[in-house]
């Protein structure tokens, strides 16, 4: 057998979010003797998943452009990076902002397939709210394939341009309910026989952790035992913090940054909050389903998170009180902390079938372009 297809993602970084978790899914699912991945980021420290890429036999490459927003060198930058590899027949992006410079620089050099990706339904409406428009608008322009994690992040940012729905699909196997686990992780994180809230998300305006420390101090309220645990970091986290502390809950709430054992934290929630402004899919909603975890969010997911009976969506405007009675009252679903694989399986969430058809998906695009090189 010849050496595999080589396939470049283009991201910012390769933290620990939706997206890079998506990605990882599928890498360690596919037939690394056919497709293998490669990264390409920009920022220059070292990252979550780098490590274990460099097992599975991928490379990261970093760039330097969020460090000195140097367009000029960026580009320059991506240029040579391209002269330098001439092993990549498919790049897919996943990074609007940048997206439009990456694809530009790979269609200049010859790169036949050039993928854009959606992973969000709106943006965060700060000072660089424009900025960020005019990419999104720009950012097909040299692409050749268009995918979204799901149909309201595919009509958000192509409009009408067709495109392929990829659901963020998850190893189901690996979030079943198990008491356990539930009790060993709860005796790690030293709460064994407490009410324990969850949510997962970068500590980023998006995620809303305002909104959501909110609702928990009403939970708290009602329930005088509950716990709330955070995953994650990002830009908020001293704000989030010092949220936390003014509200007199710093006792009750636990920062445990990223983790590599989701599987197991999940197991440790009665209930998960997740009160976005927004999100593209929001893969740790399906990921709490998964593990049995009764989920309370917001609007701003689309309708495809809603797989289980064990969901409930709310309006924002409908206030932290009643969110707080909901969560209090989903947590009691008699459905909870039961197995909800089979529910993964049937809304098309299960890695094994995403993994094959990105396998066959890339392997299928090579063949078609070196067929048109002939």
């Amino acid at each position: 057998m010849g050496e595999p297809i080589r396939v470049l993602h283009i991201l910012q970084r390769m933290e620990a979010g939706g997206t890079q978790a998506l990605l990882m899914n599928i890498y360690r699912k596919i037939d690394r003797t056919k497709v293998q991945f490669d990264f390409l980021v920009v920022y220059k420290e070292k990252q979550f998943y780098d490590d274990e890429i460099e097992k599975m036999g991928g490379h990261v490459y970093k760039l330097s452009f969020r460090e000195d927003l140097n367009l000029p060198k960026f580009q320059k930058d991506l240029a040579d990076f391209f002269a330098q590899h001439h092993e990549y027949k498919i790049v897919h992006c996943h990074a609007y902002t940048i997206g439009y410079f990456c694809l530009k620089a790979a269609k200049k050099a010859g790169i036949p397939v050039r993928i854009a990706h959606s992973h969000n339904n709106e943006t965060v409406h700060d000072i660089k709210y424009l900025p960020k428009l005019f990419m999104q608008r720009i950012f097909t322009k040299n692409a050749t394939d268009l995918f979204a994690c799901s149909e309201e992040a595919g009509k958000y940012l192509f409009k009408d341009k067709p495109f392929q729905v990829l659901k963020n699909a998850i190893d189901s196997q690996n979030f079943i309910a198990d008491a356990d686990t539930k009790n060993e992780i709860r005796k790690e994180l030293g709460l064994k026989d407490k009410f324990v809230v969850g949510h997962v998300g970068r500590l980023h305006p998006q995620k809303n952790h305002d909104f959501l420390i909110d609702v928990f101090a009403e939970i708290k309220k009602k329930k005088p035992d509950a716990e709330l645990i955070l995953v994650g970091t990002g830009p908020l986290e001293e704000k989030v913090k010092s949220k936390v502390a003014e509200k007199g809950l710093s006792d009750c709430v636990h920062f445990l940054g990223n983790r590599k054992d989701m599987n197991r934290i999940y197991q440790a929630m009665d209930v998960f909050v997740f009160p976005s402004l927004f999100e593209g899919l929001g893969i740790v909603a399906i990921e709490a389903q998964a593990a049995g975890v009764p989920i309370v969010c917001s609007e701003g997911l689309p309708p495809e998170t809603d797989i289980t009976p064990i969901y409930q969506k709310l309006l924002l405007s409908d206030g932290a009180e009643k969110w707080a009675n909901v969560a209090l009252e989903m947590a009691q679903n008699p459905k909870a902390h039961t197995n909800m694989q089979q529910y993964v399986i049937d809304a098309g969430f299960d890695m094994d079938a995403t993994a094959k058809y990105m396998e066959k998906y890339y392997l299928t695009k090579n063949e078609l372009t070196i067929e048109e090189s002939r």
